[in-house]
């Protein structure tokens, strides 16, 4: 199908393309969600305003223990980057499992957890890595976590004047093990179930356990319930298998053409154990 008609803008400037978007524009990014919104005439936006070109959204850099990444930083890059493979290599796998590589090559991470599809792949490395998302509009900008920001099936805690601008995660120590499993849907790569865990061990036991969840349900979580089940526990495959049965404990499963709530509960422990294993083979 084709668009209804839209103006359409290219700043050159951060400022200058805040100042469209306070007067009502549409901010548009890789492009990957919100074109094929317009072309099916479900979105019809009158006025565009392309992000993909300022370089002020565009770099990934180390400061002072924390990894910044701007918001138009596409999937290729996060998936090559050799910053994020050494001190952040969660986003890094996460990066590789996303579409195929036109998707990588044009979407972008800002515009990705800005659209918050319930299927979509980092919200959950997000949700375990304890990611700040920071929010600009032309009065300013405020960081938000990652739990306070995605609310809800294609709802966060954007103001309708704000875009994404930046995410920050952390590095992570040598002995960290993080690993991101998803069981794909076919057609699209989305995950039906995605799992990303995060784990350091102690004496044989958890002292750290960080659990993101996406497409379980309407919106990524944290599946803390986990997390305090392996945590002082011993690091081994009794205690990943018993904890994860508490991955959808307060979730309600989304059920469709892809997998009815049974089975994609039972994804989800499956995926559940296989990152929790994967990540504490990784922290040895």
């Amino acid at each position: 199908m084709i668009t209804n008609p839209f103006d359409y803008a290219a700043p050159t400037s951060l400022s200058e393309a805040l100042g469209l978007i306070a007067d009502g524009a549409k901010p548009l990014a890789g492009g990957m969600s919100l074109i094929p919104m317009m072309k099916l005439r479900l979105a019809s936006p009158e006025h565009l305003v392309d992000l993909g070109r300022l370089p002020e959204l565009n770099y990934i850099r180390d400061e002072g223990g924390e990894i910044h990444i701007g918001a138009s930083t596409t999937h290729y890059d996060i998936e090559s980057s050799p910053l994020l493979r050494g001190k952040c290599p969660l986003l890094h796998e996460t990066a590789t499992c996303i579409g195929d590589i036109q998707v990588r090559n044009r979407g972008t991470i800002g515009g990705s957890i800005a659209h918050a599809d319930p299927a979509a792949d980092y919200p959950a490395a997000l949700q375990a890595l304890e990611a700040k998302i920071v929010l600009k509009s032309s009065s300013g900008e405020r960081a938000v976590a990652t739990a306070e920001f995605f609310l809800d099936t294609f709802t966060t805690a954007l103001e309708p004047n704000e875009i994404v601008s930046e995410i920050i995660v952390p590095t992570e120590p040598g002995l960290t093990g993080t690993s991101y499993k998803k069981f794909y849907q076919p057609a699209s790569g989305f995950a039906v179930v995605g799992v990303a865990a995060r784990v350091r061990q102690e004496g044989g036991k958890f002292s750290l356990v960080r659990v993101g969840v996406t497409g379980y349900s309407g919106s990524s979580y944290r599946a803390v319930s986990v997390e305090e089940a392996l945590l002082g526990k011993s690091a081994n495959a009794d205690s990943i298998k018993a904890a994860a049965a508490q991955v959808a404990e307060g979730r309600d499963a989304n059920s469709d053409l892809h997998a009815s709530a049974a089975y994609r509960g039972g994804l989800l422990v499956t995926y559940t154990i296989r990152a929790l294993t994967s990540a504490l083979e990784r922290s040895s």
